[in-house]
């Protein structure tokens, strides 16, 4: 889940006061590891009825998880009360996994009373310390991975300036991926820290969390989407990130020991009506935001429901009924699960007459999710292309958002390419073929349609493969159309992948047909090598596009080469296309050729290609001064806010 730009500036006081607390009182002994808490989450709309059944379960759930010293031996505890859907109560307690149980126990048995103080009334809490974190619910949310808009954003918390950037964020991303790693491998208690040293500027330490019932993907997934964030801190050294379903901290310590020891919180009274004051106006502008969308939804699913101008233009697109998606993917049964991403999931489907289709179910509540539908359904519809997904249909019935599309067979590309096995099959004339299609595909977008479609998340996942191994490009919700005199646009709010952003869209907010031509440009080098480009960092320390552009320096471009492919009587055509690669994720815009440009050089001879210039991102982090003399740093992992799968 990405942070809200728009969330209230009451709430980022709030965490910075706190943040300010923890660094005064690191070394402040204490005599109780119940401190007072760093957060917590009650603005649910659902309430109780004080004297209700529900808050007589709710008590009794409370007293259980304070008092059983026993189940909480293994670092966590869930209890359910009650029996009837409407007053049953779930509770899951947590705690860090690198404290002892005395500490577990008394961090917890002040959350079972705070949450209560600092939630009256509200059917669904949650609420964070040190040590301890504490939620419960109306309804089973134990296995569920919640880092998505439907819930408010994690809090984030940045620490100070960066001494040394470049060697810093280099070495802090390393830790971090065999930190998440860790966690997110751990049978039971999904737990993990992780310490370096760094020249100049300190130990650095980490730790990273999971709820233990999510599985080894969501941990993963929300782990890395809690570093995105965490690197929005631009040139801070770390912070902190704290989630339904996952906790993420970095911090630097030039002096001072480990930040999972010994690190105590006085807050006065003072400061603790500061903090209460600021969240419940934070509380209040977030009920008017929420109040605000409600009615935009609303009317959005209006006009699309009765067919107003939104839908003229392709009054052929099909309404499909709620109730034929249900049967046809088995009540979205998990068995037919295709994926999960930021807006939602993807299901496998049979209609009654045997045609196989891929569901997109957008989630209930997110907001991007809305957006998302508008788009592709605006889009997608108009857009009809051999390398293009179609879109069969959609339907919306209440909260409910669905996009029907034609079933890909063979997955995403993603799915084949990183695969040991699977790309052993993907010989050079198949890779070339998808290549080919992608490029058509995208030539289609920018120059072949009469609109001008700007993607703006080209990916490996987003390429979907039919039996016949013909590429299609999907997943336009992040897509923008051009006027037919536009070259490019800025936005405030950068959507995509890190790594396969071109530097400009990234740092800047500006993107174009060039920079759809840069995502491209990634693509086509990792269907040569058959690696992600992240894996580059881990390997050989430096980024995808550093060590292809030295290998090309040195003459030594077949070192690159999938070595499935090293055997090929097509070496000629795989170096043509690695030096096409290496034109299209050049620094400037201006240098990268157009689709059109791309597609002819695929079948020109290589002699007639214009020498390439070095490449963005020779660095595990890239810094830009923008026109104000600002920095700003930005990764080139692949974190990403959304987690395609094939389908």
């Amino acid at each position: 889940m990405r942070i809200d730009r728009d969330a209230s500036s009451s709430t980022l006081l709030l965490l910075l006061l706190c943040f300010v607390f923890m660094i005064i009182s690191h070394n402040v002994p204490s005599s109780t590891a119940a401190a007072n808490p760093l957060l917590f989450n009650c603005t649910s709309k659902e309430e109780y009825t004080p004297n209700s059944a529900f808050e007589s379960n709710l008590k009794l759930l409370l007293s259980s998880i304070s008092s059983n010293t026993t189940a909480l031996s293994k670092g966590f505890y869930d209890y359910s009360v009650g029996t009837d859907d409407t007053n049953q109560v779930y509770g899951l307690a947590l705690c860090r996994g690198n404290i002892s149980l005395d500490i577990c126990y008394t961090c917890l048995e002040k959350a079972t009373k705070d949450i209560l103080y600092f939630c009256p009334n509200k059917r669904d809490a949650i609420i964070w310390y040190e040590y301890c974190q504490l939620r419960y619910s109306y309804y089973m949310f134990f296995s569920q991975m919640v880092y998505s808009a439907d819930q408010l954003p994690p809090r984030n918390v940045c620490q100070h300036n960066v001494f040394n950037p470049t060697n810093f964020y280099l070495i802090e991303y390393m830790l971090m991926v065999n930190i998440i790693d860790e966690a997110a491998s751990s049978s039971e208690r999904k737990f993990a820290t992780g310490e370096t040293t760094i020249n100049g500027t300190g130990n650095v330490f980490g730790l990273a969390e999971c709820s233990p019932y999510i599985s080894h993907n969501h941990c993963s997934i929300c782990l890395f989407n809690a570093m995105d964030d965490i690197s929005k801190c631009s040139s801070h050294q770390g912070g902190m990130v704290l989630g339904r379903s996952c906790n993420l901290m970095l911090q630097v310590s030039p002096f001072k020991g480990r930040i999972d020891k010994h690190i105590y919180f006085v807050i006065p009274a003072a400061v603790l009506l500061v903090l209460l004051l600021a969240g419940n106006y934070g509380f209040y502008l977030w009920r008017r935001k929420k109040r605000k969308e409600r009615q935009e939804d609303e009317e959005v699913r209006r006009n699309m429901l009765q067919g107003d101008e939104v839908l003229d233009d392709f009054s052929e697109l099909p309404f499909i009924n709620f109730d034929t998606v249900k049967v046809a993917t088995g009540n979205f049964s998990d068995s037919n699960k295709l994926g999960e991403g930021g807006f939602g999931t993807v299901y496998k489907g049979t209609l009654q007459d045997g045609k196989e289709i891929a569901v997109k179910r957008l989630s209930r509540r997110s907001r991007q999710g809305l957006e998302e539908f508008k788009n592709e359904v605006i889009l997608i519809a108009k857009l009809q292309h051999r390398n293009l997904v179609r879109l069969l249909g959609c339907g919306i019935e209440g909260e409910e958002k669905l996009l029907i599309y034609e079933f890909m067979s063979s997955g995403s590309l993603d799915f084949l390419i990183f695969d040991p096995i699977k790309r052993s099959q993907l010989h050079w004339a198949t890779r070339y073929q998808i290549i080919d299609g992608i490029g058509r595909g995208l030539l289609y977008l920018h120059e072949g349609s009469r609109l001008k479609i700007i993607h703006r998340d080209i990916k490996t996942s987003n390429v979907l493969l039919d039996e016949e191994m013909t590429a299609k490009i999907s997943d336009f919700g992040m897509a923008r159309i051009f006027c037919e005199d536009q070259n490019n646009a800025n936005t405030k709010r950068v959507v995509g992948t890190y790594g396969y952003m071109s530097p400009e869209y990234a740092m800047q907010g500006t993107f174009s047909m060039k920079s759809d031509i840069f995502s491209f440009g990634v693509i086509l080098l990792e269907i040569i090598s058959g690696k992600r480009n992240n894996s580059y960092l881990m390997e050989y320390g430096q980024t995808l596009l550093a060590h292809v552009w030295s290998l090309w320096n040195e003459g030594k471009a077949l070192d690159f080469v999938d070595p499935w492919l090293i055997s090929s009587s097509s070496r000629t055509e795989i170096l043509r296309c690695m030096h096409i690669g290496l034109l299209c994720v050049q620094r400037e815009a201006a240098d990268r050729p157009t689709m059109s440009n791309v597609i002819v050089m695929l079948r020109c001879d290589s002699r007639d290609l214009p020498q390439p210039k070095e490449p963005a991102f020779t660095l595990g982090r890239v810094l830009v001064k923008t026109d104000q003399s600002t920095t700003v740093i930005c990764s080139v992992n692949e974190a990403t806010i959304s987690n395609d799968m094939p389908r």
